[in-house]
């Protein structure tokens, strides 16, 4: 049996599309493991959205052609956003690249998998002696966008048995003006609600307790007469699901027929990840953003009326490209005004393709000038998520338990998607069980078990 491992950076539609492949390899006699130097096949699944992820994958492409010092049979393969940004030139980097694949081409793994090997001759074989050049030159790129393909009828093999990510949305028809994910995932394409369902009722009857469902703007999910809140709502109804989430939605579909579903279903939680990027009208009138800072707010005022105590998170960007001191200072005032429980927060990242490209060399934020404003957002949010965490010391949360602690114990998320660690039996893994919170670190918790073991 041959065996295959994939690496996966970025957000969790790779971790999807990675499960996705797997299970694509699966179909084909394929076996996982998680140590490339005992696999055939090595895929690195990649994202584009900043710089600095694409030289660590750059990176680590080339450690892994040390495999084929021992191993010359290997192929090595580019997935994901970075693939189809790079296409065909990442064939030759890096030491050499046997196949560059992009997000829409997965059904075809297999088979351009035995095309790469067949490329190389009667033996099958790469000599070590040969360049990266030589390599390219066999090498395969597998791109393009196919306006139909939503991997409808392909089984995922799920790295989790407690929590499960459930695609209903590939492509994004939005265009920021700093992101790249259109232009490597192509347009909005959504799946049939049936075949969503049949999948969610798939994953109870394996006993998934928790799905979340994904899409690049997962609001704005349309398919016939469903929108997404008539699909979160029928998702939340499925027998066996105790919980369900959704990730990213964006703030221009977010309605209040959705905050009615959201606060309504018990099942659905009461945790809501909305990007609001920056916190000033100009900034995000340059980035495309299409909603106004005082649109956002009232958002997060239907949202926080109809579900006081619900967790909140949220993406921001600093050093957009003529972003004022003026503008930097507003998104510091909106992260004092929400303060969210958790936040991902970057320094912007000129990328190739993007509409942001175009913009006049003199409004690029200098680097240092960047570096220091993302320094002084993250100790802003951070002062303010240790101030939430430590007001929830001392409360009792329900917890799903995901896996072992990296330090012993047990690892889990409450409802509002808070990690907390405690110490309990490996068996209570994939169960529910009620955490007294003892600690905070100010970013996680850790508590002891409360009550009794509830059935997942």
């Amino acid at each position: 049996m041959k065996r295959a491992y994939i690496e996966t950076y970025g957000c969790q539609m790779n971790i999807s599309d990675s499960e996705l492949m797997h299970g694509i390899l699966a179909e084909q006699g394929f076996s996982t493991t998680d140590k490339p130097e005992d696999a055939d096949v090595i895929l690195v699944n990649t994202c584009a959205i900043r710089d600095h992820a694409e030289q660590r994958v750059i990176g680590r492409v080339g450690q892994l052609q040390q495999i084929r010092r021992d191993n010359p049979d290997v192929v090595i393969g580019v997935t994901g956003c970075m693939a189809q940004r790079m296409g065909e030139s990442l064939l030759g980097r890096a030491g050499g690249v046997d196949m560059v694949m992009g997000p829409d081409a997965y059904r075809q793994l297999s088979d351009k998998l035995a095309e790469v090997v067949a490329r190389r001759g009667p033996a099958g074989r790469l000599p070590m002696s040969q360049s990266a050049p030589a390599i390219a030159a066999r090498g395969l790129a597998v791109l393009g966008f196919d306006p139909h393909e939503n991997y409808e009828g392909v089984a995922a093999k799920r790295i989790s048995a407690v929590s499960a990510w459930v695609p209903i949305q590939r492509g994004c028809n939005y265009r920021c003006t700093y992101c790249i994910v259109p232009y490597v995932r192509g347009d909005e394409k959504n799946r049939d609600p049936q075949a969503i369902l049949d999948e969610v009722r798939a994953l109870a009857a394996d006993g998934v307790p928790e799905v979340t469902l994904l899409g690049q703007t997962v609001n704005s999910y349309e398919h016939g007469g469903w929108n997404f809140p008539r699909l979160l709502r029928e998702v939340a109804h499925v027998d066996g699901i105790r919980r369900v989430r959704f990730t990213s939605p964006h703030p221009n579909d977010f309605t209040r027929e959705l905050v009615e579903a959201m606060a309504e279903e018990p099942r659905v939680c009461k945790q809501l990840h909305l990007p609001v990027q920056s916190g000033h009208n100009r900034t995000l009138k340059r980035m495309l953003r299409r909603y106004t800072v005082e649109e956002y707010l009232e958002k997060i005022e239907w949202v926080r009326a109809a579900m006081p105590g619900i967790s909140l998170s949220t993406d921001v960007i600093v050093g957009f490209p003529g972003e004022t001191d003026e503008e930097y200072e507003a998104t510091l005032q909106l992260m004092r005004t929400v303060r969210y429980d958790d936040a991902f927060l970057y320094k912007y990242s000129l990328r190739d393709g993007t509409p942001a490209t175009r913009l006049p060399a003199d409004q690029f934020v200098p680097d240092e000038i960047g570096s220091a404003r993302l320094q002084r957002l993250i100790e802003t949010h951070r002062a303010i998520q240790a101030e939430i965490y430590q007001s929830e010391v001392g409360r009792t949360e329900e917890v799903l338990v995901e896996k072992e602690g990296k330090r012993g114990g047990l690892q889990g998320r409450t409802g509002g998607n808070k990690v907390v660690t405690f110490e309990g039996p490996v068996g209570l893994i994939g169960h529910f069980v009620d955490v007294e919170l003892t600690g905070t670190s100010g970013s996680t918790f850790v508590g002891e078990m409360a009550g009794a073991l509830a059935a997942a």
